[in-house]
């Protein structure tokens, strides 16, 4: 069985029938950008942790900035595999250009971070954690399997979809009613809580939304492989490539930025990811603008090897067969293996980091803790009149009032909604006020 590409740029949007029309001033995909942009999940994604959580310098990407640079590249690699898939299959592709091909991984890409909380993976694994083995594992203990393994592996991945499939709207049918093809080009893991991987423990969709994503499923034609899992949508493949391209490159730079990396050493990595060095290289005498330079030829290059590793591998990609990554398969992937683990040492385990994340911890706690308990408060009541006076003000700190006699899956998923939309400064200053602080 095998994916077709006429299908996989589904432009049906998420709760509606029937696809939308492509016209070539404003097609579909580029509504989908649009939609992600102007979304206020997207907004907030300028004060949450990147690398550097509440960095000292406003040079440092934040996840917004990232977004919008992961965008930028995955526009380009869609475009690229885009105008060989066209030459190689346009009979089946109802007049689609490679344009659209760019417009689908850049609007995926746009919102790939959209479901991370506060102070980055450690936020993550802090919720998890919470959940599995502290407070909230007593309060997920009768909840069905599928509920269960939803809290103890929190995944940004998951909640990102959630995010854009339900919560970005006033009403939940579609969310921001982002096209088919789009979301499941965004979907890295097309399976639920229960059929993760046993030791990466990554999934794509809460047991909330199993019918959103059937439906999504159902229009693009994913592969089903086994134990519930599908293959993925194959632009997907290019939106992690663009991610990990601008991780391993602007690491780098933010590092050298920040004081953190000799010019040097910075210098040397980059040059081992050029296929050569630019000749205009020598022209430059401004030790940041030329890291700046080349940032921008590395990025180039590995966007040229991240294509042909796809174009060589289409026929594995469409029936599922593909594993790995792209950058796994191309001639610097040792080289990129080293940059990880340097930039590991020197940027991201510092104590300065490590103390960010203490305080991270405690903040993410705290706040499970006490909007948790006044739920469970008023999960036993029956209604607000009757629970403590400091749990009511939780409760109507709420973004939307809680519903007396919500299960208690539902109100669970509405704190994590609650808390892993904050922003750093927001957490920091929730946490700040619970203590009074403020």
């Amino acid at each position: 069985m095998t994916m077709t590409w006429s299908r996989l740029l589904s432009a049906q949007r998420l709760g509606h029938q029937g696809a939308e029309p492509v016209t070539p001033s404003r097609n579909p995909f580029q509504k989908d950008w649009d939609r992600v942009v102007f979304c206020s999940a997207f907004r907030r994604l300028q004060d949450k942790t990147q690398v550097h959580s509440l960095p000292e310098s406003d040079y440092v990407r934040n996840r917004l900035t990232h977004s919008l640079e992961v965008s930028s590249v995955g526009r380009s690699l869609g475009a690229q595999v885009g105008e060989t898939v066209v030459a190689r299959h346009g009979g089946d592709l109802g007049g689609l250009t490679a344009a659209e091909f760019g417009h689908i991984v850049a609007a995926a890409c746009i919102g790939h971070d959209i479901g991370n909380p506060p102070f980055g993976h450690f936020g993550e694994a802090t919720i998890q954690h919470w959940f599995r083995a502290g407070p909230g594992a007593a309060l997920v203990a009768p909840l069905a399997a599928p509920q269960q393994a939803d809290f103890h592996h929190f995944e940004g991945n998951a909640q990102g979809f959630r995010v854009m499939s339900r919560l970005q709207n006033w009403r939940d049918a579609g969310g921001l009613r982002l096209t088919c093809a789009t979301l499941a080009t965004f979907m890295k893991y097309p399976f639920g809580s229960l059929a993760a991987d046993p030791q990466k423990r990554k999934f794509g969709h809460f047991a909330a939304e199993t019918e959103l994503f059937a439906e999504m499923v159902r229009a693009v034609g994913l592969v089903p492989l086994d134990n519930g899992r599908y293959a993925r949508h194959p632009l997907t493949w290019l939106v992690e490539a663009a991610d990990d391209i601008c991780y391993s490159v602007i690491d780098i730079e933010d590092g050298f930025k920040l004081g953190r990396i000799a010019f040097a050493e910075a210098e040397e990595r980059l040059h081992g990811l050029l296929q050569r060095v630019p000749p205009r290289y020598v022209e430059i005498t401004d030790e940041p603008w030329k890291i700046a330079y080349l940032r921008a030829k590395v990025i180039g290059d590995l966007i040229e090897m991240a294509v042909t590793v796809f174009l060589d591998s289409e026929a594995a990609i469409m029936d599922g067969r593909f594993t790995g990554d792209l950058l796994a398969a191309t001639p610097v992937a040792g080289a990129l293996d080293e940059i990880a683990g340097f930039t590991r040492s020197r940027i991201f385990e510092t104590r300065e980091r490590f103390q960010t994340e203490v305080m991270g911890g405690e903040v993410l706690t705290s706040l499970l803790d006490a909007f948790c308990d006044a739920h469970l408060a008023l999960e036993r009541a029956g209604s607000q009149a009757d629970v403590a006076p400091r749990q009511r003000a939780l409760l109507r700190l709420m973004p939307q009032a809680p519903v007396p006699g919500a299960s208690r899956y539902d109100w669970l998923l509405s704190v994590t909604d609650f808390i892993s939309g904050m922003t750093d400064s927001y957490a920091l200053k929730q946490f700040q006020r619970l203590r009074g602080l403020q």
